[in-house]
This record gives C-alpha cells, structure tokens and sequence, in this order.
C-alpha cells in the first residue's frame, strides 16, 4: 500500500476545506439543515458542479471523474470535518455504485452522466430500519428478511404488465425527502420463491409518499417512504444479483464513512485544544493543567488509528478486501470520544444548544444508529475474519 496522497488528491481536499470553511460556518449550517431540503442548493451547486464531488468514483464514459473510492472518502472526509449537509453521500456513495454494478447499459447512460454533474439527486430506500444490515455491515444480507422475504410488511414487487409495482414503506432513507431517484429494495416472487431485486422510482411518481423525518442528527436528513402501488423499473433484469452488490456497496460506504467520522473527530479535537488553551482557571489556562492535556492525548492517539484504518479501508476496496466496517466501527468510536471530551472541556457552553459541540456528539451517535452500533460492526468482522471459528459468540 501507499500511504502518499497523490497531488491532485491533495488539491480536491485542499480546495474542498477552503470552500466549506468560507460557506459553511455555524450559523449557515444551521439554516441549512432548516430548509425544505436539509442543505443548501447553492452549496451543493458549488460541489457538484465547480469540484465534480458526485462523479469522483464514477468511470469518464458516463460523466465522472474516472477516480477511486479513496479519492471519493477523502473528499468525505472534509465534508465531515464540516458536518456539511448535502445529497453528496446518498447520491454519489450509496446510490450510483449501485447503478454502476447493477443497471442495463442504457440505464447507466440515461442515469449516471446526471447523477455525475449533480443534477440529479438519488439515494437508497431499504424497507424498515434495516439499512445497515442490507448493505452486510452488522451482518450478512442473504436471505432477504429484512426486505419482507415475501411475507407481510417491507416493500413487495408485483408484475403489472409489462412492468413492476411497488406497495410497502421504508424509513430512515437518507435525503429521502428530496433525492430526484429512489433506488428501493422489495422482494418479488412470493413467499416460496422470493428474492430481493432493486428498482428505480422517480421522486416525483404517482403513488409516492414521502415525508421528512425529525432525526438525530439534523445534518444527516431521513424520510420516510410509502410506495402506494407505485410504478417502478427494475434495475438491470430478472438475473441480477441485488444481494452481493449491496454488501460491496456497503463495504465501500462504511469506508467512506469511516473517513467522514475522521474528519469530524479531527475538527472537534482541534477546537477543544484551541478552547483549552484559551481558557483560564485558577490563573492559567486550563490546557496546560496535566489532567488535561492526558486526556486530549488519549483522543489523538484513538484518532490517529482510527485515521490509518479508514484510509487502509478505502484502499483496500480496490483489492477486494473488505475492512471498511471495522474501520467505521474504530471511526465513529474516535468521533464520540473526541466528541463527549470535547463537550465536557469546553465547560458550561458545551452542554448549550447555540453551541456547535453537540452537533458532532450527534453526528457520532446517528451513525451508530444508522449503520451500527459499533460492537456489532465488530462482531461481524470477527465472523468474516473467523477470528471465533468453532466458538459460540452472542453479541
């Protein structure tokens, strides 16, 4: 592995920082978050459009960049550093991979050249609140259960006609409320023969419900979505295998995350240290006090490994190694430590709402909602790793 960034990497990041840091201040990012959309158009223009965030994994045939997934999490990264809220990872992390794999030729060249340039928005919707275990990151997704499997409840895929119809819900889909193209997970073919497919329904279709969620973390927006005998396209045909793509996409999504979470704890961590060395107690600063600065020693170094993991893992989907759920697991464990000791040193104005402390806190924990807990990214590595082979292990 080389660990060395290239020059052009250097420059998006570089770039990216200066841009988020001029646009995206505390007071912008909270009337972001209250908008209809849950971030600011104008900023997602700028990121979609001047730097070419969206397309960065894409191939250039159909719009993109022509990078990695490594170029794509470092660029996640800074967004995190942020805390920026935008369509960048629904969109370009979650949804896009999945067309790439998956869609027909002519459905990844009507598709991906606008999911590119950002003119379209798009995310993934997985029945229930099952999204981490659709993408195989607490564990394996075969089977189809948590699609319905063909039973009551979850999203079913009936033929009408020539086509498919869609009848079900799902919740906590990520921009949900906003994405031009919702990429859904149902289940087709009854109880004895049922098996999960992936279809594409247009934001806007007849029969869509979709309504915002208050969540967690209000710069990470969720809806939920009810499909009411919705019109939809199958993506790719009647052989495509939905499962095994979704657990590379997810292996991939937890590496981008991963870094994302690196980011934010960086960011806290290098506010608290400013704090500290700005505040007084008993005549010096609070910084210099040993308890202190033993403490924000022991979040560098949680953050320092947890950086090496997530850029190992981002590396590491080229070589078709899958690690990026154990590096989100080390990730967002940093994120809520730099987070939680960066409420507490900041004093009386950490625990305020004006403050921005508890958005990062928040950030952490919906995460570990959204794609955890942590302990279970761990045990499912564990299984992959056969680290307890032949020993019986309850998580």
């Amino acid at each position: 592995m080389d660990a060395s960034f290239t020059p052009e990497q250097d420059g998006i990041r570089r770039t990216l920082r200066e841009l988020l840091r001029a646009r995206l201040g505390p007071h912008e990012l909270r009337a972001a978050v209250d908008t209809p959309d849950g971030h600011d158009r104008a900023l997602w223009s700028a990121l979609a459009g001047q730097l070419g965030l969206p397309g960065l994994a894409l191939p250039e045939r159909y719009g993109g960049v022509g990078g990695t997934v490594t170029d794509l999490a470092l660029a996640c990264e800074e967004t995190g550093r942020f805390l920026a809220p935008s369509p960048l990872f629904a969109t370009a992390v979650l949804a896009a991979p999945l067309v790439l794999a998956l869609g027909t030729e002519a459905q990844r060249t009507d598709l991906l050249p606008r999911l590119a340039s950002g003119a379209r928005t798009a995310t993934l919707a997985v029945p229930g609140t099952h999204l981490a275990t659709a993408l195989a990151l607490t564990g394996e997704n075969g089977g189809g259960g948590w699609a319905g499997g063909g039973r009551a409840g979850g999203v079913q895929a009936t033929r009408a006609g020539d086509g498919w119809r869609l009848y079900g819900q799902t919740d906590q889909v990520l921009d949900g409320h906003s994405a031009g193209l919702l990429l859904v997970a149902a289940h087709a073919g009854g109880f004895a023969r049922s098996r999960t497919l992936l279809f594409l329904v247009p934001g806007d279709a007849p029969g869509l419900v979709r309504v915002r969620q208050t969540a967690l973390d209000q710069t990470r927006p969720q809806a939920r979505i009810q499909l009411r005998h919705v019109d939809a396209e199958l993506l790719g045909d009647e052989t495509t295998e939905a499962l095994p793509a979704l657990a590379a996409a997810g292996d991939a999504a937890a590496a981008v995350l991963a870094c994302e979470a690196v980011g934010a704890a960086d960011q806290v961590l290098a506010r608290t240290v400013e704090y500290v060395g700005q505040r007084e107690q008993f005549g010096r600063t609070i910084g210099s006090f040993q308890a202190v600065k033993h403490r924000l020693a022991d979040v560098y170094v949680q953050l320092q490994a947890a950086r090496s993991a997530a850029y190992y893992a981002a590396w590491a989907t080229a070589q078709g190694e899958r690690v990026g759920g154990l590096a989100l697991a080390q990730a967002l464990e940093a994120l809520r430590t730099a987070a939680a000791e960066g409420i507490q040193l900041h004093g009386g104005i950490g625990f305020t709402w004006e403050h921005e402390a508890h958005l990062y806190f928040k950030r952490a924990s919906g995460d570990d909602l959204l794609f955890g807990p942590v302990h279970r990214l761990r045990a499912h590595a564990a299984d992959g790793a056969r680290l307890f082979r032949g020993q019986e292990v309850s998580v």
